[in-house]
Formats: structure tokens, sequence, C-alpha cells
């Protein structure tokens, strides 16, 4: 097991419905992760659950995107 994720436990949060398609590679390295994850944190979550979170932490991280945002932001004032 490993002693560290980059995402901590399942927060509460609103949700909308999204369906998306992914590899069948894609898929079972999701479930390995979220069965790493519930080991780690000591809560059942499953793959479905974490996706969005890592696409959250993904564009949060994503320095391009953020300039990007700021601009598109600061073109509305």
């Amino acid at each position: 097991m490993t002693g560290k994720l980059s995402l901590g436990p399942v927060p509460k949060s609103e949700t909308v419905k999204m369906a998306i398609s992914v590899s069948a590679r894609l898929r079972d390295d999701l479930d390995h992760y979220a069965a790493l994850h519930s080991d780690l944190h000591g809560t059942p979550v499953d793959a479905a659950t974490l996706a969005p979170l890592m696409l959250e932490t993904f564009i949060a991280r994503d320095k391009g995107f953020r300039s990007a945002r700021a601009r598109r932001g600061s073109q509305h004032k």
C-alpha cells in the first residue's frame, strides 16, 4: 500500500450528472486507484466518485488553464 495519493478524503459537494467514455485500461487504473484510496483513507469509494475529484485537481493545477481563465475573466469586467 502507498502512504500518499494526490487526492485526499472525498468532500461532500453538490454534483451534476455527466456521462463520459473511457478506455478499458483507464477504467482498470481508476478502479485500482479507488481501491488504494479506500485502503488509505479507511472509507470505501469507487472510481465514479473519484473521477470528478481527479478532474478538479487536474484543472486546479493546470497553470495554463488558470492563466487563460484569469485573462478571460478580466476581459468581461
